[in-house]
């Protein structure tokens, strides 16, 4: 019974998750600036950091939990190294 549940609400976040990062990667198309682009661009790593979690606990396999550190550093430097570019083209 438990384990039926467990993966229910694993399947529902995993739903959520596409629904959010759907949303995302329509506001990177049609983004009207490039501040809203930077910010899908974060969503969706952060969308991705999810989608990982979520598949390490419905395989019930912590080897995963390593990733999302990663990919957090990279979106963290890109979106400060992007930022910096631009504040520099603008200035």
């Amino acid at each position: 019974m438990n384990d039926s549940i467990s993966t229910t609400v694993l399947l529902i976040a995993f739903s959520l998750l596409l629904a959010a990062l759907i949303l995302a990667f329509t506001r990177l198309l049609k983004g009207p600036s490039i501040n809203d682009r930077i910010a899908a661009m974060d969503v969706i790593s952060i969308v991705v950091m999810g989608f990982i979690l979520v598949y390490s606990v419905l395989i019930n396999n912590a080897m995963y939990f390593d990733i999302p550190i990663v990919i957090s550093l990279i979106s963290f430097i890109g979106t400060v190294a992007v930022s910096t570019y631009l504040k520099h083209k603008n200035g």
